[in-house]
């Protein structure tokens, strides 16, 4: 739990379960959370190594996060969690 248990990586690493994701991207597909806060989770999960960032060297820089194979041992239980979320919200509605 000391890795993913934040209100903000589990989001990050369940966004990344279909590949890899511009810096950008990723962030607007996590409604709430702030640039700051987004730079904190992005730069905790690569040095606890479950994303990997890869720099490209265009202008404007490109930096694209992935799941690295530790992050991709966390997929059924990310899963799991999304699926239990879907079926508590329609059991308590």
């Amino acid at each position: 739990m000391g890795l993913i248990g934040t209100k903000w990586k589990p989001l990050v690493l369940f966004h990344l379960l279909e590949g890899g994701l511009r810096s950008g991207v990723l962030q607007k597909q996590i409604p709430g959370i702030s640039n700051k806060m987004f730079t904190q989770t992005v730069r905790e999960l690569e040095k606890d190594g479950l994303i990997t960032r890869k720099i490209y060297p265009v202008v404007p820089p490109k930096v694209e996060y992935k799941l690295s194979d530790r992050g991709l041992s966390l997929k059924q239980i990310l899963r799991s969690l999304d699926q239990w979320g879907s079926q508590d919200i329609t059991i308590t509605v």
